[in-house]
């Protein structure tokens, strides 16, 4: 069977952006252009309480094929995160101790420290040189970066039949792919404000 695409964008949506001055967009670029606009940090501000009770109201901003082009270099970054180029932190791990020594298992932390740039991995591991730049992409209330910390962080079920039974997740498994995922994730949080802070200026209606 051969994939159907469907459109989200309807004809109507392209008929009325024409008609406010944006002429010659195609279903696609409305798609970019509103993905870009939910980034634009005026818009997102304004609108913020309305964004949390209603489906957004997107105005149409002057260059607006400028704005869908912002909206698909967005939309590539995100969706290729996993792809993105590592960013180069610089990992710090504790020196074993020697034979003798009894050297305790990691305790996860996954914990940011915003203001010197670095996240403790584990009581072994931290990662240094997170640009303050990276911790300004936010998903919600919390940076991409913060996002993904506490997604791996291991949590005690209250229950305790299903804390034994079936509570098997160890952050020691993951580890090195959270490492490499918050390398990734830095780098399309950088580029992602640099799109962010190229964005033109647009008049919030």
């Amino acid at each position: 069977n051969k994939t159907e695409k469907h459109d989200n964008i309807t004809d109507w949506a392209v008929e009325e952006f024409a008609r406010r001055g944006a002429k010659g967009l195609s279903k696609e670029d409305i798609f970019h252009y509103v993905y870009a606009v939910l980034h634009y940090p005026p818009y997102r501000e304004k609108y913020e309480q309305n964004l949390k009770r209603e489906f957004p109201r997107i105005p149409v901003y002057k260059n607006a094929l400028e704005w869908a082009k912002l909206g698909k270099a967005l939309m590539d970054l995100h969706i290729n995160y996993e792809s993105a180029e590592p960013y180069p932190l610089v990992r710090k791990d504790l020196a074993p101790t020697s034979a003798e020594d009894f050297t305790p298992k990691p305790a996860p932390k996954l914990k940011a420290d915003k203001e010197n740039g670095v996240i403790h991995i584990d009581s072994h591991t931290h990662l240094e040189g997170v640009p303050q730049t990276a911790w300004e992409y936010k998903l919600g209330n919390r940076s991409a970066l913060e996002w993904i910390l506490d997604q791996y962080k291991e949590r005690k079920p209250k229950d305790p039949t299903i804390a034994e039974r079936f509570n098997t997740y160890r952050f020691a498994d993951y580890k090195e792919h959270v490492i490499d995922l918050v390398t990734r994730v830095c780098t399309v949080s950088v580029k992602t404000m640099k799109i962010i802070d190229s964005m033109p200026s647009g008049i919030v209606e």
